[in-house]
């Protein structure tokens, strides 16, 4: 039987990878992640889906627009001092963000 040298990203796989996925690697701060999606989405988005995604991208223009602006930014600084749900002032400003275009 002959033998297969891996590439660097499949060294550490155990276990089975389906042919029809599609495989993701992702890094957040020190870690990288890796998974797969087996059924990958094959109708259109509906009306609804869509107006959802615009409003996210709206907030997040709007949270780097504020986040460049020294003024903004330390207001949204002394707001994210005191709440303790959001783990970074990013994810915070994007959600006052959002909830700003509801």
């Amino acid at each position: 039987m002959s033998k297969i040298n891996l590439e660097a990203p499949f060294q550490s796989f155990r276990g089975k990878i389906c042919k029809h996925s599609k495989i993701i690697f992702a890094q957040r701060g020190q870690t990288q992640y890796t998974s797969q999606i087996c059924n990958p989405r094959t109708k259109a988005y509906s009306a609804e889906e869509l107006a959802r995604q615009a409003k996210f991208k709206s907030a997040l223009s709007n949270a780097n627009t504020a986040l460049a602006d020294a003024t903004q930014k330390a207001a949204y600084e002394t707001a994210f001092a005191g709440q303790s749900k959001y783990k970074s002032l990013r994810g915070y400003v994007i959600a006052k963000e959002y909830e700003k275009l509801a």
